[in-house]
C-alpha cells in the first residue's frame, strides 16, 4: 500500500470540502471566476521571532505533475451524500477530467526569513482550481516551513558545530521522515542519518553504530575493534552502552591500534547520562591520550533548550545528533498556516477585495493582491511592509501597524528594498529556476545574518516590524466596517 500512495497522483491529497465547493462553483457558473488568494501564518512558531520558510520545491513538483486522471475521477464518482446518491454528476466529472492547470503563483523563495501575515505564496486563476489546491499547498508549506525554523534555531546554539539529524525512526511516517530530514538541512543541519534523503536530495549522510552492535559482543572493547577493523574510515564509537568514562577509555585503546593501521578516531558518542560532566571528562581522557581532535557527539532526546544548557555549563560537545524534538517539531507539532481569499473578480471586469471578519483581531484576513517589500539600510533589514499591487506606489509610501493605527513609519524614494514574492508560474507554465538545496541552506543563513539578534532570541524575542501600506490599511479597515454595518 505505500508503494501504491507514492505510485499515484497525488490530485486527491485534498479535504472532500475542497471537491464540494468546486463542484458549486461549477453548477453557479463561477468556475471560471478569476480569484485570488494569500497562504500565510498567524504566528511564529515555539514562541519565537521568526520563521523559515520552506517547501516551495516540493509545491513546485506537486503543481508541474498535477492531473486529476481516470482513477481518481472513477473514486470522485462513487462518493455517495447523506441520501445514498452519488455526489457528484457525470458532467462535473467530465469538467475535471480536461482540466489544466492554468493558475500563477508568486511565492516568497524558500530560506527566506519570514513573518506572521506575510503571503508566503499567492495564488491567482480560477476560482475552483485556486479552491482545490488550498489543501495539498498548506501541507506542502507547513510543516517544512516550521521544522526547518526548529533547525535554524538550533544552528543558532550550535554556532559552528556540527549538527547531525537521526530523526527518521521517529518521525511520523515515512513522508514525515522524509520531509523532516530535507527541511532541517535547509535550516543549518549539516548532515542526516536518512539514506534516501541523502539519495533523493543530496544531503550528506553520516552514522557508525548502536548499542546492538556493542551487545552483541562479549565485550565492548571487542566491539569497538571489530567496528574499526572492518570500517576504519568511519569510526565514531558510542560509548554509553555499559559505562560512559570505561567506554572512552576502550575507545582510546581502538584509536591508538588506528593509528598505527594510518586512520584517526573520528569521534566518540554520548547518548545518555550527565552529558556535561561526561563530555568534560571524555574531553579531558582524549585530550591527555593525544586525540585533541577527536570529535564528541552527543544525542538523546535534545533541544535548542538543552543545548543551551549544555554551552552554559562548559560541555565539551562539537557534533550534536537530534532526533525527535526536531523531526516532530516536539514543542508545536503545526505551524497553523490559512490560505484565505482576497479579490475576485466581478461581472465588469474589476476587483472585489475580501476579508473574512472574526471576534479575534488576529483571525481578520487582509484583502488586495498582495506583495511584501522589505526595507534595508546598511547595517541589515530594518522592517516589512505588506502593499496591493494594484494601489501604484508614490512618494513617501507609509506603513501602519495593523493592530495599532497608531504606529505608522514612512520610507524615503530612495530607501533600499526588495520585493519579496517572485513569480513561481504564469497561466500555469512554470516560469521559476529553482536554486539548489545546498544554495537554499545558504540562503537561511545569510538572510538571519541580516537581522538584529533581537529577533533570534528565545525569550521574549524582539517583534520585528511589519505593516500595512497605508492604502491597503484604509481598504482593509472600510470593508470591516461595511461588513459590521451590514449584519
Amino acid at each position: 500500500m505505500i508503494n501504491r500512495l507514492y505510485d499515484t497522483s497525488l490530485s486527491l491529497l485534498t479535504d472532500l470540502y475542497q471537491l464540494t465547493m468546486a463542484y458549486g462553483y461549477w453548477k453557479s457558473g463561477k468556475a471560471e471566476q478569476e480569484a485570488v488568494f494569500n497562504l500565510y501564518f498567524r504566528k511564529h512558531p515555539f514562541q519565537g521571532g521568526f520563521t523559515i520558510a520552506c517547501g516551495l520545491s516540493s509545491v513546485i513538483d506537486y503543481l508541474n505533475e498535477y492531473r486529476i486522471d481516470e482513477e481518481d475521477l472513477e473514486y470522485i464518482g462513487s462518493l455517495t451524500g447523506s441520501d445514498g446518491k452519488v455526489l457528484f454528476e457525470t458532467e462535473f466529472l467530465d469538467y475535471l477530467r480536461t482540466m489544466e492547470f492554468k493558475c500563477s503563483v508568486d511565492a516568497i523563495p524558500e530560506g527566506t526569513v519570514v513573518f506572521p501575515n506575510e503571503p508566503l505564496l499567492r495564488i491567482q486563476g480560477p476560482v475552483l482550481q485556486c479552491q482545490l489546491l488550498e489543501t495539498p499547498l498548506l501541507n506542502l508549506l507547513n510543516f517544512q516551513s516550521l521544522i526547518a525554523t526548529k533547525a535554524a534555531r538550533m544552528r543558532l546554539i550550535a554556532k559552528d558545530d556540527a549538527l547531525l539529524e537521526f530523526g527518521l525512526r521517529r518521525a511520523q511516517g515515512p513522508d514525515g521522515g522524509m520531509t523532516a530530514s530535507r527541511a532541517a538541512y535547509i535550516g543549518g543541519f549539516d548532515a542526516t542519518s536518512n539514506v534516501l534523503a541523502g539519495k533523493l536530495y543530496g544531503i550528506p549522510v553520516k552514522g557508525t553504530h548502536a548499542h546492538s552492535w556493542v551487545m552483541s559482543f562479549d565485550s565492548e572493547l571487542e566491539s569497538f575493534e571489530n567496528y574499526a577493523k572492518y570500517m576504519p574510515n568511519n569510526v565514531t564509537l558510542l560509548v554509553d552502552t555499559y559505562d560512559s568514562i570505561q567506554g572512552v577509555e576502550n575507545a582510546i585503546i581502538v584509536g591508538n591500534q588506528l593509528r598505527k593501521r594510518g586512520y584517526e578516531l573520528g569521534g566518540i558518542r554520548l547518548d545518555s547520562g550527565d552529558l556535561a560532566y561526561l563530555s568534560i571528562e571524555a574531553r579531558k581522557l582524549l585530550d591527555e591520550a593525544g586525540f585533541e581532535k577527536t570529535n564528541i557527539v552527543a544525542s538523546n532526546d535534545l533541544d535548542e533548550y538543552i543545548m543551551d544548557s549544555l554551552k552554559i555549563q562548559g560541555a565539551k560537545i562539537n557534533v550534536w545528533g537530534i532526533g525527535t524534538k526536531l523531526v516532530t517539531a516536539f514543542d508545536q507539532p503545526a505551524l497553523g498556516g490559512v490560505f484565505k481569499l482576497a479579490a475576485i473578480r466581478n461581472g465588469s471586469g474589476e476587483w472585489d477585495y475580501k476579508l473574512k471578519l472574526s471576534e479575534q483581531a488576529i483571525k481578520v484576513s487582509t484583502p488586495g493582491i498582495q506583495q511584501v517589500r522589505r526595507f534595508k539600510d546598511a547595517k541589515g533589514f530594518i522592517s516589512d511592509m505588506i502593499f496591493n499591487i494594484e494601489t501604484p506606489l508614490s512618494g513617501k509610501p507609509t506603513m501602519v501597524d495593523p493592530y495599532d493605527f497608531t504606529k505608522t513609519r514612512s520610507f524615503s524614494e530612495t530607501e533600499c528594498y526588495e520585493d519579496l514574492l517572485v513569480a513561481i508560474f504564469a497561466e500555469g507554465k512554470l516560469v521559476y529556476s529553482l536554486p539548489s538545496i545546498h544554495e537554499t541552506r545558504e540562503r537561511v543563513e545569510q538572510q538571519l545574518a541580516h537581522f538584529h539578534r533581537g529577533i533570534k532570541r528565545f525569550v521574549n524575542p524582539h517583534t520585528y516590524p511589519v505593516g500595512l501600506e497605508k492604502d491597503l490599511f484604509d481598504m482593509k479597515t472600510d470593508l470591516i466596517v461595511k461588513l459590521r454595518a451590514a449584519k
